[in-house]
């Protein structure tokens, strides 16, 4: 007994900067999923010790002051809000959240500018920001970010080129002064444990929670994930380097080869002068939205977007929220207890 809870101790030491920063038990935020992460899941994670945040994507400022005063009547403990920078009424929905005193809000898709982060700041709000390299992560801190999160390209949905385990070994070490969780691929609380003793002060995870049992998303959503291995959640390929689009993971299906042919065409008609560059890469955006929804809500598993992390494999049944983080936390205490016993060994 007095092993466990001195490998618990252990833990909690290591995570406490990610804890006190996020007021919350453990360090582990939910990673926020359109259409996923609404007010079941956000305040079963934050119910059960961790973090959820809700993901605003392209909710409009009223469905988001909705979606944050159902979430608080169901969770009394902290939880944040994903904003997507390129959003039309990114300040409308900042005062949306500051109205309503949520504690952090992330800053996506997309480098915030300072007058935001100031915002946040101003509004009494702690301000989360995304770096995919160290330099833009140095660059965010001198704007007034508090806290950074670096996502690798095993993750769900929209990813960056570089793996976590690569950023890590890049970030970590030279960025200490505010805390930095990790994301994708993450399912194991042993491998939240190495990143933690890199450095780390957390980590944030989204598809062992999108298949939880408080997770809204539609029953064949969750089965696609309990019959997926890691190689079937697969990165969309870029057809030409003058038309960039973001590369999503997610399981292999017809509505990625869909999104294919869809891409050629945006291309096609911004290479006629019929779409500007912007208006064809938004009709991509548009496509994922509707794709993912039919998936999430509909059921629609085939042609619709079924978004998910090389984690996936690791999904092999759908359970509580509140057991999924105390399997993690059991995982990362019995390592530590392993490691002990190793060092300890006679020989």
């Amino acid at each position: 007994m007095s092993e466990t809870l001195n490998a618990r101790a252990t833990l909690d030491r290591l995570w406490k900067p990610g804890c006190d920063f996020l007021g919350s038990e453990v360090a582990i935020l939910g990673g926020a999923m359109s259409w996923v992460s609404e007010r079941h899941l956000v305040s079963a994670i934050s119910n059960a010790g961790g973090f959820g945040v809700i993901a605003c994507g392209a909710m409009s400022p009223e469905r988001l002051e909705e979606e944050i005063v159902a979430t608080q009547a169901m969770t009394k403990r902290p939880f944040g809000v994903n904003l997507i920078t390129m959003h039309p009424e990114l300040d409308r929905l900042v005062d949306v959240c500051l109205a309503h005193d949520v504690s952090h809000i992330v800053l996506a898709g997309g480098v915030p500018n300072s007058a935001t982060i100031r915002k946040v700041r101003d509004g009494g709000a702690r301000a989360i920001g995304f770096a995919p390299a160290l330099a833009l992560g140095k660059r965010l801190v001198r704007m007034g970010i508090e806290a950074l999160i670096i996502e690798g390209s095993e993750a769900g949905g929209h990813v960056g080129p570089v793996s976590l385990t690569v950023l890590a070994q890049e970030i970590l070490p030279h960025i200490r002064d505010v805390p930095v969780f990790v994301a994708g691929g993450l399912g194991r609380g042993d491998a939240i444990l190495s990143y933690l003793e890199q450095g780390a002060a957390g980590a944030q995870l989204g598809t062992l929670f999108a298949a939880s049992e408080e997770s809204i998303a539609h029953e064949n959503f969750k089965k696609a994930f309990l019959r997926a291995n890691a190689r079937d959640a697969v990165t969309t390929v870029q057809l030409d380097e003058l038309f960039p689009v973001i590369p999503v993971r997610g399981l292999s299906n017809e509505g990625g080869r869909r999104y294919a042919r869809l891409q050629g065409e945006a291309l096609q008609k911004f290479q006629s002068g019929e779409l500007t560059k912007e208006e064809a890469q938004l009709s991509i955006e548009h496509y994922w939205a509707g794709a993912l929804r039919r998936a999430v809500i509909e059921g629609d598993v085939e042609t619709g977007s079924v978004m998910a992390g090389q984690s996936v494999g690791m999904v092999k049944e759908v359970r509580p929220v509140a057991e999924i983080i105390a399997t993690l936390v059991e995982q990362a205490v019995d390592a530590i207890k392993q490691r002990e016993t190793r060092i300890h060994a006679p020989g």
